[in-house]
C-alpha cells in the first residue's frame, strides 16, 4: 500500500463541510463519472484469473476451378488473445466519531466516488496505458500509433475533416467506427461544424445518461479524470474489439477492527486503537484488445482505433 496515510480522513479534514451545525444535509460534490471502457467496450465474466479469447489470424480464400478440375482447399487460423484479471483496491479509514455526528451516511457518499476513482484507473491504463498492469495487452494508443492510425488535430480544414480523415484511416483497414471518446470539452469544438453538406456532425445529448452523437455515432467525454488531452483530442473505435474481463465486481466491505500498514510494514492505523472503521474495496478487472485480420490490409498492419492527437503532436 502506498504510504499516502499523511493525508487520513479525521475530524479536523472533515468537521467543516460534513458535521454541521444545523443546516446542512448534503455534501456538494461532483455527480461521479462512470468509465468509458466498462461501458462501451465488450464486457465478459471470467470464472478464473486467465481467460482466452480467439481472435482471427488467418482468413479463407477462394479459387477459380476450371471445369473437371480439383477444388483446392483454405484454412482458416485462430489466435488466442489472453485476458489477465489484475486487482485494484483501496482502504478508506473514517474515525468512529465523524461517522456518528455527521447528517449523512458517509459510507453511502464514499462508494460512488471510489467506484470512480476505479473506473479512472481501468480508462487511463487501458486508453494510455497509465499505470498498466504488465499482463495487460497493449493500450489502444501505442495501438493506434503503431499501425499509424492517428491523425493531427488541424491536418484538415476543421475538426469535422480530421475525424471524417480518421474514420477513412480505419475503414481501409476493415474496421467500422461504431463510437468515439474524448477529452472533457470537445462538445464545444464540434457543436458548430457541419459537414460538405452544410448539416451537423454533432448532435447534443438531449436526456441525462444519454451519450452525444458525432457523425451518427455515440460520443463519450470522459470526464473521470483519466483522459490525457497532451496525448488525445478524440479517439474513434471499432469498441466491440475491445474486451473488458471481469473476474471480480467491485465488492466493499467495512471493518471495526484491524490494522493498517505502509509498504515498509510500519502500522500507520490501529481501527480499534483510534475508534475508527475501514472500508475496504476490491475489484478484479482485465483488459485486450482483439485484432483480427482483415482482408484490406496486410497482417499486423491493422488495428481497430485511430486517435485525433493534439496540434502540438503534429
Amino acid at each position: 500500500m502506498a504510504d499516502n496515510f499523511a493525508s487520513q480522513i479525521n475530524r479536523g479534514d472533515l468537521g467543516s463541510s460534513l458535521i454541521p451545525d444545523e443546516v446542512s444535509q448534503e455534501i456538494i460534490q461532483t455527480i461521479p463519472q462512470s468509465s468509458v471502457m466498462l461501458t462501451r467496450a465488450k464486457r465478459i465474466s471470467m470464472s478464473s484469473r486467465k481467460k482466452t479469447q480467439p481472435v482471427l489470424a488467418t482468413l479463407p480464400d477462394a479459387y477459380w476451378v476450371q471445369e473437371g478440375a480439383l477444388k483446392q482447399t483454405s484454412k482458416t487460423g485462430w489466435e488466442d488473445v489472453q485476458i489477465t484479471a489484475e486487482e485494484l483496491a483501496v482502504i478508506v479509514p473514517i474515525p468512529d466519531s465523524v461517522v456518528d455526528d455527521a447528517k449523512i451516511n458517509l459510507w453511502q457518499t464514499v462508494k460512488p466516488l471510489i467506484a470512480e476513482a476505479f473506473g479512472k484507473k481501468i480508462d487511463a491504463a487501458a486508453i494510455f496505458g497509465v499505470d498498466k498492469p504488465a499482463t495487460w495487452g497493449t493500450d489502444i494508443l501505442a495501438g493506434a500509433t503503431a499501425a499509424k492510425n492517428t491523425v493531427a488535430q488541424g491536418t484538415g480544414v476543421d475538426l469535422a475533416q480530421d475525424v471524417a480523415t480518421l474514420g477513412e484511416t480505419l475503414s481501409r483497414q476493415g474496421f467500422a467506427v461504431n463510437g468515439f471518446a474524448s477529452q472533457p470539452g470537445l462538445n464545444w469544438q464540434l457543436v458548430g461544424l457541419r459537414n460538405a453538406q452544410g448539416t451537423p456532425i454533432y448532435t447534443p445529448s438531449l436526456a441525462q445518461g444519454t451519450p452525444a452523437s458525432l457523425y451518427g455515432y455515440p460520443l463519450n467525454e470522459v470526464a473521470n479524470g483519466a483522459w490525457d488531452a497532451t496525448k488525445g483530442v478524440l479517439l474513434a473505435a471499432d469498441w466491440s474489439k475491445f474486451v473488458i474481463g471481469v473476474r471480480q465486481d467491485i465488492t466493499y466491505q467495512v471493518f471495526d477492527q484491524g490494522v493498517i500498514s505502509d509498504s515498509t510494514g510500519k502500522v500507520v492505523y490501529n481501527l480499534m486503537q483510534q475508534d475508527a472503521k475501514a472500508l475496504r474495496v476490491v475489484m478484479r478487472v482485465g483488459f485486450a484488445v482483439a485484432n483480427p485480420v482483415t482482408r484490406t490490409v496486410a497482417k499486423g498492419k491493422q488495428f481497430p482505433a485511430g486517435f485525433i492527437t493534439p496540434k502540438a503532436a503534429a
